[in-house]
């Protein structure tokens, strides 16, 4: 991977476009990003970070603080990135959430996140994704790095990549993780401890099924009555099988008995049922035989009323006919009176607005119309001229306010030599007290290093004190636990007489002598010493020799730390080292304020000067303006004269044009609708008459003698429908019953006495309850014995499953236990932890490599898989060997410039490891984030070396750092500097060819 080119709008310091071409740093391959502290150096690596992934290394909440402070809320903020994968070249844009001014209704609006992903293809850019999402996916897989391992392997941040030499291994299990994606090996140990519970689970419950089953089988045989006798004893699985087997022959011979008793009482109730129905459908034809009869009755007294249904929906048809002209009749009458009514009113309008009943409308709306073609020019004429004329006031009022300005704008000219000279004679007292910036800073940073030494050293005495203490501690129990060895063997020893004495036996030889007499035993000891005793002791001797051994350990390296800060602070103590920085640090920042003056004040010269420029440029310009002036309010001066005369003309007896136009429109308007009202009556008179004609021509040809019989003749569809169905109804249903009633008198000739149901009902009831018990009974049986052949089968079932559910068990929890780290896992590693101890060990050999040549060889980096203590898991270990020791000791006890290169080292490895794991992505960009100031000339020059050697092949290396002696190294520079209002710029220093120095 390798980048082009940023840019930087509105965010972090940077409130203007920042733009930094990579590229242009191709030929010295090692480029310094400089600046004075919070001026934006770590800004131009959070950008690059944050085009790309929509974080920043320094952020845990991503996008907070992104925005440039010193942005106004109408200014954007977006950063830009072109870098190239592989053989294509891409570039994303992103810009964070952020206020800006609403486009309507004023206030402020939230701007959202913003992403677009770019691909250049011949030449073009073509778009590849326009949505955040979107585009963090596709770079995903474009880029093959998460954020955390970019910035691991890329971006080796500030104060970040010394966090994996100096984790616990923890710490360094959760990183790695995170590198290597080794999350399912960790789900494949939590599977298989799952897989190993729910083995045992089954195991026990296979046990129990067994066993349940057969109690159940039991359980129902004792609650069915079909054991035969005693019931064997509960231990005796063969006997309580063979007893259920006989109880399983019962239940058969039970089914078959009440199967016999079923058939019996099915014939029985099905003769009882058949008795009945024959005597419900004789009582049910006796019953509907006097209904009909009752029915027929209520029919024919209804015949009148249907009568005179009948004659209305008759009447109603004669009366359809004239519906339509009737309705029209009605509608003509109401529009006659209408337009009559129109007419009276339009004619006495009229004659408000002055008219005369008899005038001649048409002649009228002739003159008008004639008239107001006239005026309308006028009144056009009327609304140029009140334009003009405030075009004219305003030319005017311009006129008057740039002479103004002319006298203004001289008056303040007249001030500048004196402001000049003053500010001149102000930098010249800043610069002479700003000369002495950089060797007063030198001197504060030598103070406060020196000053945190002298401070680490009071720390580290103390330390020093206990570590000596505890070493006396321990080496004092070491030797007390020695003693009580041995004491114990020594006690041992003398006991051994007694012990041999309690063995003896008159008449048989002793073991020592072979005598067979024993005159004088001796006596045994009172608190014998055990081997247990022994073993306890000897374990007890070497923790406490192992603890001093520790503890001895532990105090040499605190005097050694405590020497190498009593170095550092070059013999002084705290008190005087800090009465002697805050002088110098006042003395800085004296020269630092009167530095910044310098720079204000050549700032404002400038801008004096430019001031004074523009001034002389807008005079001259404001003189050609107020000319243009002069001559537009002559022109505008004459055109108003010409209109006036010509309004005056059309005016009239009225105030204006307009009013004049406005009276005769209101005329001919009135005069237009008295007109059309007149025409409209006449119409509506016409067509009464014609209406009127042809109602009374129906009437005459129909059986009603006037308009109102006929209306109230007339029904309504809905209405005609439902008589129209009554009667229909009632003549059907007449028909029906009397052919119902014949064929009920026919079937019920032979018919006499209502039947006797009841006792028939009570005898079929009595015969189906019997039925339905003997059912009942039989299903109970099969039941019973289909439960219990399906309970037997079942167990021996589970019986036989219980073996082999065993074994199965037994190498699952094996293997569970030896991936999870326990016995028969000695190393307690689970598999996890197994594969990334691997990658850790690639990880620290290529490391090592790295770091014997920036520290000449003295020290290397060491993957360790010792047992940790706690019962911490082992192999993610890192021990430091030092060649001048022969020995290994913790990444901890280095000092800070050996804990830089170190990690470094470290990093540069991790770098080129997680690389490989991510497809073999070739990194030809890479940034270093201070840490540098830590190490001494020899070991910079040294790290120099490493740096320059990572630029072979065309790789490109970013360093931040403070450091002086780099800024006259690297001559190819990225300058960060904060201006005096705020804001920071970069400025963009390239090497010229040939000039980068071998380090």
């Amino acid at each position: 991977m390798k980048l082009h080119r940023l840019e930087l709008t509105g965010f972090g310091p940077f409130r203007v476009t920042q733009t930094v071409d990579f590229d242009a740093f191709c030929g010295d391959g090692v480029f310094l990003i400089s600046g004075r502290t919070g001026a934006g150096k770590s800004s131009i690596l959070d950008g690059v970070s944050f085009a790309l992934y929509g974080s920043v290394p320094r952020y845990d909440g991503g996008e907070r603080r992104l925005r440039s402070d010193h942005c106004a809320l109408g200014d954007p903020t977006e950063v830009r990135l072109e870098f190239t994968v592989g053989d294509t070249r891409w570039r994303v844009a992103r810009a964070p959430e952020y206020d800006r001014p609403a486009k309507r209704g004023g206030g402020v609006t939230t701007e959202p996140t913003r992403a677009e992903l770019e691909e250049l293809v011949d030449g073009v850019w073509v778009g590849r994704a326009a949505k955040p999402r979107d585009v963090a996916l596709l770079l995903d897989g474009i880029l093959g790095l998460n954020a955390q391992q970019f910035q691991q392997v890329i971006l080796l941040a500030q104060n970040r990549f010394s966090r994996f030499l100096l984790a616990s291994p923890g710490e360094r299990q959760t990183l790695l993780r995170t590198l290597f994606g080794t999350r399912r090996f960790e789900e494949y140990k939590d599977d298989l401890e799952e897989r190993r519970r729910q083995a045992q689970r089954r195991l026990e419950g296979a046990g129990e099924r067994a066993g349940t089953l057969l109690d159940l089988a039991e359980r129902l045989i004792d609650e069915r009555g079909l054991g035969g006798g005693d019931r064997p004893d509960g231990l005796d699985l063969s006997a309580r099988r063979e007893a259920a087997d006989l109880a399983l022959q019962r239940a058969e011979y039970q089914v078959e008995q009440q199967a016999t008793e079923r058939e019996r009482t099915d014939a029985a109730a099905a003769a009882a049922a058949d008795a009945h129905a024959a005597l419900v459908a004789q009582a049910k034809t006796l019953g509907e035989l006097v209904a009909a009869r009752a029915e027929l009755t209520r029919l024919e007294d209804d015949a009148p009323r249907m009568a005179d249904e009948r004659a209305r929906l008759e009447r109603a048809l004669a009366a359809e006919a004239l519906r339509a002209t009737l309705a029209a009749a009605t509608r003509a009458e109401a529009a006659a009176a209408a337009a009559t009514a129109a007419r009276a009113q339009a004619d006495a309008d009229w004659i408000a607005a002055g008219g005369d009943a008899a005038d001649d409308l048409d002649a009228v709306l002739e003159a008008l119309t004639g008239d107001l073609a006239l005026w309308g020019a006028a009144e056009e004429a009327e609304r140029d001229l009140v334009r003009v004329e405030a075009d004219l006031a305003a030319r005017e009022a311009e006129v008057a306010s740039r002479a103004q300005d002319i006298a203004t704008l001289d008056e303040q000219r007249a001030l500048v030599p004196a402001e000049r000279d003053r500010l001149t004679a102000q930098r010249r007292a800043d610069a002479a007290v700003a000369a002495r910036l950089t060797d007063l800073q030198d001197r504060r940073d030598a103070l406060r290093a020196r000053l945190a030494a002298a401070q680490e050293a009071v720390g580290l005495a103390e330390a020093a004190a206990r570590a000596d203490l505890e070493y006396a501690r321990r080496s004092a129990e070491s030797g007390n636990a020695a003693d009580a060895v041995t004491l114990l063997l020594q006690r041992r020893l003398a006991g051994h007489a007694g012990e041999l004495a309690a063995q003896l036996l008159d008449g048989e030889p002793c073991s020592v002598c072979g005598s067979l007499e024993h005159p004088h035993p001796a006596a045994a000891a009172t608190e014998p010493v055990t081997d247990d005793d022994l073993t306890t002791a000897e374990a007890a001797r070497d923790a406490a020799a192992e603890a001093a051994r520790t503890a001895g350990d532990a105090a040499r390296a605190a005097r050694d730390r405590l020497a190498d800060a009593n170095a550092r602070a070059g013999g002084g103590v705290v008190d005087e080292l800090a009465v002697q920085l805050t002088a110098a640090e006042a003395d800085l920042r004296s020269a630092e304020e009167a530095h910044d003056r310098v720079r204000l004040l050549d700032a404002q010269l400038t801008e004096l000067d430019d001031l004074d420029a523009a001034a002389r440029a807008e005079r001259a310009a404001l003189d050609a303006r107020l000319a243009e002036d002069r001559a537009a309010v002559a022109g505008l001066q004459a055109t108003a004269d010409a209109l006036r005369a010509d309004v005056r003309a059309a005016r009239g007896t009225h105030d204006t044009v307009a009013a004049r136009v406005a009276e005769a429109r209101g005329r001919r308007d009135l005069a237009r609708d008295c007109l059309a009202a007149r025409e409209r009556a006449a119409e509506q008179e016409r067509a009464l008459a014609t209406a009127v004609a042809d109602r009374d021509a129906g009437l005459a040809g129909s059986v009603f003698d006037s308009a109102v019989a006929a209306a109230d003749a007339l029904l309504d569809p809905p209405e005609r429908a439902a008589v129209d169905t009554r009667l229909s109804a009632h003549a059907a249903a007449l028909a029906a019953i009397r052919a119902r009633l014949l064929a009920l008198e026919l079937e019920s000739i032979d018919l006499v006495d209502p039947p006797d149901l009841a006792a028939s009902e009570a005898a079929a009831t009595a015969a189906d309850t019997a039925r339905a018990a003997a059912i009942a009974a039989q299903r109970d049986a099969q039941n019973a014995a289909d439960r219990l052949r399906d309970l037997l089968v079942q167990t021996d079932a589970a019986y036989a499953d219980v073996a082999a559910i065993a074994d199965e068990a037994a190498a699952i929890t094996r293997l569970a236990d030896t991936v999870a780290g326990r016995a028969p896992n000695t190393m307690k590693m689970d598999l996890e932890t197994f594969v990334l101890a691997a990658e850790l060990e690639e990880i620290v050999a290529a490391a090592t490599l790295r770091l014997a040549e920036m520290s000449a060889g003295r020290y290397s980096l060491h993957h360790s898989d010792a047992r940790q203590a706690r019962n911490a898991a082992s192999g993610l270990g890192i021990e430091v060997l030092d060649a001048h020791t022969g020995l290994r000791r913790s990444p901890q006890s280095l000092s800070g410039g050996e804990t830089f290169l170190a990690s470094l080292a470290l990093a540069l490895g991790l770098a080129e490891v997680v690389t490989n794991r991510a497809g073999g992505l070739r990194l030809d960009t890479l940034f270093v984030d201070e840490g540098f100031g830590s190490l001494d000339p020899e070991t910079l020059d040294l790290a120099m070396r490493t740096l320059d050697e990572l630029r072979a092949g065309g790789r490109t290396v970013g360093v931040i750092s403070h450091v002086e002696a780099m800024k006259e190294q690297l001559p190819a520079q990225l300058v960060v500097t904060a201006t005096p209002e705020g804001p920071s710029v970069i400025r963009q220093d390239v090497a010229v060819p040939g000039s980068y120095p071998t380090p």
